[in-house]
């Protein structure tokens, strides 16, 4: 081999190496560091855009799941109230059985009875207005202009549609509002205390009397202000403190039994939303997990691989430093020879 000192080959050779070889050294280290497979674009340009994708698809169902979350913890709360709801129902059901049925109970007792039967009607009120972080629980049996009627509330009646404002939308796809969607109903518990009169057997409807609740004015027979008893009217339990209440001897046992079955209605709709958004819930978590899986299997490094790599171009930066050292000397021996 040539003796050069213009143009030292080998020592060009060797650091040329030498930059390809710290440079893999340092991808990776950066692997290594960050844990991923892919830490500059120009590494795999393709991988890091689906990659991208499949992150933003992630955080998307991410946003569903609390979604999700939020409209569970929503129900949750609607149905320990209706189950309160329920309770309160049985306790006028068993204040109505000894006010009339006891009759050892005076007429102190019977009073005594239905005090406590008029604060559960203002209770059974208060829950029906009662929110979650600023959203009604239950919806209301009239119109928002209130230009409904009492009539208008007997549950299951007309003002009781899906277009009243009555449900909760809430999107449980990472689609959004393309995707999959679960109606929350905003029970209509004031409609599920208010109930029809029965007509009696001469065809006139039983009367229903008032009381306000500071004792004021008299019981009034209710027939819709016509004087007719045999027109439909309506009465409610749910009423607001100085607003009219329902006295113990003014309704049946059976009034307050179908009651009882309308609360139960809607908790067992409540239970049937619920479980669908359990499912959906377990269904999201599911797809995070494999999404997650292959996102994984994408952009991690294989840390057993990457090692190994590293200590690969860790010796042959050594070994390459060493080689161009020795390369460098050959200028020496060429000035040997001008001595």
């Amino acid at each position: 081999m040539a003796l050069n000192i213009s143009t030292n080959t080998a020592a060009h050779r060797a650091g040329a190496h030498l930059s390809m070889n710290q440079a893999r050294l340092q991808r990776s280290f950066d692997r290594l560091a960050s844990g991923k497979r892919i830490t500059t674009p120009v590494e795999d340009p393709g991988s890091l855009a689906v990659s991208m994708k499949l992150q933003a698809a992630i955080n998307r169902i991410t946003g569903a799941q609390n979604n999700v979350k939020n409209a569970i913890s929503f129900l949750e709360v609607q149905d320990g109230l209706l189950d309160s709801v329920g309770n309160i129902i049985d306790r006028m059901s068993e204040l109505k059985g000894y006010s009339s049925q006891d009759l050892m109970k005076s007429a102190n007792d019977r009073a005594s009875y239905n005090n406590e039967f008029k604060d559960l009607q203002a209770q059974l009120y208060d829950i029906s207005k009662m929110k979650f972080n600023g959203v009604s629980l239950f919806a209301e049996h009239t119109k928002e202009d209130g230009t409904d009627t009492l009539d208008q509330a007997v549950f299951g009646g007309p003002n009781q549609l899906v277009d009243k404002d009555h449900t909760l939308t809430i999107f449980t796809s990472a689609d959004g509002a393309a995707g999959s969607k679960v109606s929350v109903y905003k029970s209509v518990l004031l409609s599920a205390l208010t109930f029809n009169t029965e007509a009696g057997a001469d065809g006139n409807r039983d009367s229903v009397s008032y009381k306000t609740f500071d004792g004021g004015g008299t019981q009034e027979a209710r027939n819709n202000g016509d004087g007719d008893e045999s027109t439909p009217f309506t009465a409610t339990f749910a009423t607001q403190v100085g607003g009219a209440y329902l006295n113990l001897d003014d309704i049946s046992v059976g009034v307050i039994a179908q009651a009882l079955e309308n609360v139960a209605f809607l908790r067992a709709q409540n239970g049937g939303t619920h479980s669908r958004l359990a499912f959906n819930s377990e269904s999201l978590v599911s797809q995070k997990t494999n999404m997650r899986a292959a996102l994984g299997r994408m952009v991690d490094v294989d840390m057993a691989e990457e090692t190994t790599e590293l200590a690969k171009y860790s010796f042959l930066s050594q070994a390459a430093a060493s080689v161009l050292s020795q390369a460098n000397s050959n200028t020496d021996i060429a000035l040997m020879l001008l001595r």
